[in-house]
């Protein structure tokens, strides 16, 4: 019955496509192409999809197995699989509690540009310069704070609609959309070409090449280790692993359902989505602003360069930027409501709250740590050092903390738990039940991964984290 009362998800494509909108979002549009083309395209690329069918196997399988093996949120979960590791529920329990406020403030961020491109006002971004609009937002006070609170308040009407006509119908709604529009976008994208100021034409097709091929000239092996970990890391952005979200979608799969088959599909949407977001972002930079641009763009990729390109490409940049960020905008919706869904189902697991009273304390907790982080680009504004030898502002304090140390701290106890404490049998049965009959097709690779291969890098992420790798070079 507890599971009745909690939800579940009323078919397998509404379980697919809520957990691939959780694990679709910013970490496939704006993370994952700027990583390749700082990591040089094509290596990085090849790189990110082994792990993904290995590394990111393992750790989705796990976390969606204890989920539907112990049928509550991560606050629990843990605790049912092994009593000794019940603290790793708090822990991947306070994960997304300090993301999901941050994350919500990036997403006011997109909700500003998707509004001044489909309102027709990408005029004053290029009036005023990319990068001065983007500074000049971030650094005010209301602006910033009333676009939070509208992402914000959209991710929790939708949890609190619950996981059947919330999440599921949502996400139904939502996802073909966002795979229509990141198709088509991509599709014209690659019909790009332009003549700079010294008569150099440069077309998209060049820029896919960069982008598809990969090219090892140069690669020592500490800039091929510098790669590995890149594409180690945005594996936690990209697919919501290790904190708590595959683990409470789990928890609300049917107890027939093919886990395997489900996981299939959402690594081929992550992936796909991903490799479309490159597709989409590398050749037209490469086109507009050359391998320079590319070089250059980093983090900001989305909110300067981005809007650099636009305002070259005249009328259709304006549309283009639009369908754009109405796309990233649903992407970071997807995610969100996953984000709060897993501090929101571990409210109601462990202190019987009902939904509207778990929604309603998982909404206030992050206001005022939302307004804090708005706050952080003015009125607290700070220069604060992080171990990894870099300086930020409050957000990136809470990033690093989150995706830095806790999430790996989270995912190597698992592969421990799992591993070696409850072993991979555990797992591996739960997996089973839904295949009739059917063949594990990876399960010696999960073995493999979830026992020795993970934990180890794992492990040297912790240590980059702490910026103890520096003896690589």
């Amino acid at each position: 019955m507890e599971k009745q009362n909690r939800g579940n998800f009323t078919s397998n494509i509404g379980f697919v496509l809520a957990t691939a909108g959780s694990a679709i979002g910013l970490g496939n549009l704006w993370r994952f192409p700027y990583l390749a083309a700082k990591d040089g395209g094509g290596l990085f690329l090849l790189i990110y999809i082994i792990l993904v069918l290995t590394f990111g196997f393992a750790l989705m399988t796990t976390e969606i197995a204890i989920g539907r093996k112990t049928g509550v949120g991560p606050l629990q979960a843990y605790g049912r699989m092994n009593k000794r590791f019940g603290f790793l529920g708090w822990i991947a329990t306070i994960v997304p509690s300090i993301i999901f406020p941050y994350y919500c403030v990036i997403g006011g961020w997109i909700i500003q540009y998707g509004f001044t491109y489909v309102s027709g006002g990408a005029g004053h971004i290029y009036e005023v310069g990319a990068k001065s609009f983007f500074d000049g937002f971030t650094t005010s006070i209301w602006e910033p704070l009333l676009c939070f609170l509208i992402f914000m308040g959209a991710s929790a009407v939708i949890v609190l609609l619950g996981v059947e006509k919330g999440i599921e119908k949502a996400s139904k709604i939502m996802m073909p959309i966002l795979f229509i529009l990141i198709i088509g976008i991509a599709v014209y994208s690659l019909t790009l070409s332009h003549t700079d100021e010294n008569g150099v034409t440069r077309t998209a097709l060049d820029g896919l090449a960069i982008y598809l091929i990969p090219n090892f000239d140069g690669i020592t092996f500490p800039k091929f280790i510098s790669i590995l970990l890149d594409a180690v890391g945005q594996l936690f952005y990209s697919l919501s692993v290790a904190m708590g979200i595959m683990i409470t979608y789990g928890s609300y799969a049917k107890k027939d359902s093919d886990l395997l088959s489900s996981i299939n599909h959402i690594e081929i949407f992550d992936t796909g989505v991903a490799v479309l977001a490159g597709l989409i972002i590398i050749p037209t930079v490469f086109v507009f602003q050359g391998s320079e641009g590319l070089a250059a763009s980093g983090p900001s990729l989305m909110f300067v360069s981005l809007p650099q390109v636009f305002e070259q490409m005249g009328i259709w940049g304006h549309i283009i930027g639009a369908l754009f960020f109405i796309l990233v905008l649903f992407a970071a919706l997807t995610s969100s409501i996953s984000i709060m869904e897993a501090v929101t189902a571990s409210l109601i697991d462990r202190f019987h709250l009902t939904r509207p009273t778990a929604t309603a304390l998982c909404f206030v907790g992050a206001l005022v740590i939302g307004v804090i982080v708005c706050l952080g680009y003015n009125v607290f504004y700070l220069d604060i050092p992080l171990p990894n030898g870099t300086v930020g502002q409050i957000l990136d304090v809470l990033d690093y903390i989150t995706n830095n140390l806790m999430l790996p701290i989270v995912a190597l106890l698992t592969c421990v738990l799992i591993g070696w404490v409850c072993k991979p049998k555990s797992v591996i049965e739960e997996v089973s039940i839904g295949l009739n009959g059917k063949k594990f097709h990876r399960q010696t690779l999960f073995v493999i991964m979830i026992k020795f291969v993970a934990p180890v890098l794992l492990l040297v992420i912790l240590l980059q984290a702490f910026n103890l790798l520096s003896f690589l070079g």
